[in-house]
């Protein structure tokens, strides 16, 4: 009757989120592959099914949560910084960058696991879906406060493409920091520093605008 109960106990029990996320990446890194079943998985954790669904609805949507709290987690650290918001849009880039990315570190195995498998992204990934809507809402407002301060230019038709463009660039610093061995990953976060430091230059009030200027000259001269 005992052994009974503690049967019936284990097939009961619950798991927090963070402990179910956890249960599956480890499978993944010890298996190289998905669980064959939600069924099979929840029961050797000795859970019912239905807990598994309150997280999420298939191993493709934990896989999308997962990375889309890569995102939440760094909004809830840098916010939790009074001095963030009194940063310039250059370096609350920087900043989400460098954040988002020690995330990342803190999970490189399974991130690389889930990475490995799209070689360049030129498709995107089902798992970064609802990470890439997170973070190109991150990157609209901190362009919009670059745009009230005036450190972003804004541009017909032009700057609307900015979250887009960044999204490219994230993708390059995603197949970037796959392949960077440099310890501490020094490297990548040199990439960071030096990419960010360029898409200003090009998005601020500058050289950008005095092509633009130039060429718009050009034209008019002609059809006059």
């Amino acid at each position: 009757m005992e052994k009974a109960k503690k049967s019936g106990s284990k097939k009961t029990k619950s798991l927090s989120e963070e402990s179910l996320i956890s249960a599956y990446q480890e499978y993944l890194l010890l298996n190289g592959k998905k669980p064959t079943t939600v069924y099979k998985f929840c029961k050797d954790l000795g859970i019912q099914e239905n807990d598994f669904y309150k997280v999420a609805g298939s191993f493709e949507a934990l896989e999308k949560h997962i990375w889309a709290g890569y995102i939440r987690e760094t909004l809830t650290i840098l916010e939790s910084d009074s001095s963030f918001e009194g940063f310039s849009a250059r370096e609350k880039l920087l900043s989400f960058y460098f954040t988002l990315m020690e995330k990342l570190k803190a999970n490189r195995s399974f991130a690389m696991l889930l990475l490995n498998r799209h070689e360049r992204m030129t498709v995107m990934p089902n798992f970064l879906k609802t990470f890439k809507q997170h973070f190109e809402e991150i990157i609209t407002r901190i362009l919009s406060d670059g745009k009230a301060t005036g450190e972003v230019a804004e541009r017909p038709y032009l700057d609307k493409r900015y979250p887009q463009l960044l999204w490219v660039h994230m993708s390059l610093l995603l197949n970037y920091w796959k392949e960077d061995d440099s310890a501490e990953f020094e490297n990548t976060d040199a990439f960071i520093e030096k990419s960010v430091n360029l898409a200003f230059n090009l998005i601020g009030k500058g050289a950008v605008d005095s092509a633009i200027d130039f060429a718009k000259f050009l034209y008019q001269s002609k059809t006059r």
